[in-house]
């Protein structure tokens, strides 16, 4: 896994969020526009037929301004390159939602062309310096004007709902490879979605395809969705994209996608999102931070197709883990921030407003897992966590995919369980207070909480089903949470187990038959 690119990504979005909070009115003096190439026909399927004929080419990489150039527009230097909105792809109409354009530089350097398609007929979006507040002295001016110089693109605010979308923060990015990434709706962005992950996780390194072209159809009302393409490029295969975007109280894109195989993949990532865990009230070393939660999501959630819900706190283990979670046809999984109380974080990025992304599968996906790749960090600077769907056939040279899913950028899930819900994980010693603590043995708290608990007559206990692949289990307790909350609950339990293997961990909480609770699952990492 190439650590160091994650951590470049990570820097190109705190980047391209530093550009916007820059912007102000002293570039609007000078009235720009757009300029259009010539008119050609574009449709989904001309896409995908494009993608097709690439793939069964080599691959050949998007073109590059003068890397030397382009090298030195470091984090400050691309900061004061403002796209200046008054030439916003429909800026003054045609469109509710305005889209501009983001600038090459030493984090994204690879250019990408912008089209704009009407009635059938695309038109290339000509890059132009004059677009971005590029002066005399900044190293950028000494780029020509031809080649582009275009790396990515913001979606701004619905015109309709916000007159004001030019002092508002744009409602999603696309920047870097296949990233991007949208606001939630408690006014945040955090983690991020993938057009595709090729092998995270592996000894191998990792693949980073590119989103190469992208075209905009513009929404024409307030309610439609802003529709855009993208071309899909790199070493081991080619990809149609069509993203059907539409600004909610979060944001929900409907993504269906064409992929075309180049190459044979070890682990081909269907849906990916990346995410940031460090630690949270589960794991955390002694003084290494103030704060005392740092994370863009705190842990996966599954909804199975035989319609379990699961809950997997997120690890910062110390080497690289891929955990497997076999399923067919699955109704939903996503990476979300559950923990939404500001005193867990105390920090002034809000990290407890951060976004929760949900992917819900548009027919049946058919046999698979989901993996989730956990990598080690010493910094929230680094995206460490991967979720996605792995189809269960390998993926081999020829092959072509069809894929359909909706992308909810939300809070929480859209479909949430009516069953109580896990809300803490917490590790300690085990053993009892006073006592010798014993070696080898770690005691476990899993909270849980909702109606299901909270309706119990009174005298009534859930009972915890608790269940581990290796290793003893004991002093398993349940109680109610003593904080006054009706149907908070949580179980505590000590497990004594040899070696460094890993545990995977099981447990959920009942009523005679009955199921009170979504299921808990974890990792645990022995010392």
């Amino acid at each position: 896994m190439n650590i160091s690119r994650r951590n470049f990504l990570r820097l190109t979005l705190a980047l391209n969020a530093l550009s916007f909070l820059r912007t102000g009115t002293s570039f609007a003096a000078r009235k720009t526009t757009l300029k259009l190439g010539a008119p050609v026909p574009f449709s989904f399927e001309i896409l995908k037929a494009l993608a097709r004929e690439r793939a069964s080419h080599d691959y050949v990489a998007p073109p590059q301004p003068d890397p030397e150039i382009v090298k030195q527009i470091d984090y400050d230097a691309h900061g004061k390159l403002q796209y200046r909105k008054d030439a916003a792809l429909w800026a003054d109409g045609g469109s509710s939602y305005p889209v501009t354009f983001q600038h090459v530089g030493m984090f994204f350097p690879k250019t990408v062309s912008m089209n704009v398609v009407e009635k059938g007929m695309a038109r290339e979006i000509q890059y132009d310096p004059n677009l971005f507040t590029i002066g005399p002295d900044h190293i950028a001016s000494a780029l020509p004007a031809n080649p582009s110089a275009f790396a990515g693109f913001w979606v701004h605010e619905n015109r309709f709902k916000k007159p004001d979308w030019k002092t508002r923060e744009p409602c999603v990015t696309f920047l870097g490879a296949s990233y991007f990434r949208a606001i939630g709706e408690l006014g945040q962005v955090g983690l991020s979605a993938r057009g595709i992950a090729l092998n995270p996780g592996m000894s191998n390194p990792e693949e980073f395809p590119d989103f190469v072209s992208f075209w905009f159809e513009g929404a024409r009302k307030a309610d439609d969705p802003l529709i855009v393409y993208a071309l899909l490029d790199g070493p081991s295969l080619s990809g149609a994209y069509r993203f059907s975007i539409k600004r909610t109280k979060g944001v929900i894109m409907d993504i269906e996608a064409e992929l075309f195989l180049r190459k044979d993949i070890d682990r081909l990532g269907l849906a990916p999102l990346t995410s940031m865990y460090w630690f949270s009230e589960t794991v955390k070393p002694a003084a290494v931070d103030w704060r005392p939660e740092v994370h863009d999501s705190d842990g996966l959630a599954l909804w199975t197709g035989t319609g379990e819900h699961i809950w997997r706190p997120l690890n910062n283990p110390s080497r690289i883990t891929v955990s497997s979670f076999v399923d067919k046809s699955p109704k939903g999984f996503g990476l979300l921030q559950r923990d939404r109380v500001f005193d867990h974080y105390q920090d002034g990025v809000r990290y407890h407003l951060r976004p929760s992304a949900w992917i819900e599968p548009l027919g049946d996906w058919g046999e698979g897992t989901v993996q989730l790749t956990e990598i080690p960090t010493d910094d929230e600077i680094h995206d460490n966590i991967v979720a996605m769907w792995v189809p269960r056939e390998p993926a081999t040279a020829g092959k072509s995919y069809h894929l359909r899913y909706r992308l909810h950028w939300l809070a929480d899930e859209p479909y949430p369980t009516s069953l109580a819900r896990c809300v803490a994980t917490r590790l300690g010693n085990g053993g009892q207070p006073g006592k010798p603590r014993p070696k080898g043995v770690r005691k476990f708290t899993v909270e849980f909480m909702g109606k299901p608990l909270a309706k119990l007559p009174f005298g009534t206990k859930p009972e915890p089903v608790v269940t581990v692949s290796r290793g003893e289990l004991s002093r398993i307790e349940i109680e109610a949470v003593p904080d006054g909350v009706a149907g908070h609950w949580r179980t505590h339990f000590d497990l004594a187990v040899a070696g460094t293997d890993p545990v995977e961990m099981r447990c959920y909480l009942r009523v005679k038959d009955k199921a009170m609770s979504e299921t808990w699952l974890y990792q645990y990492h022995p010392a």
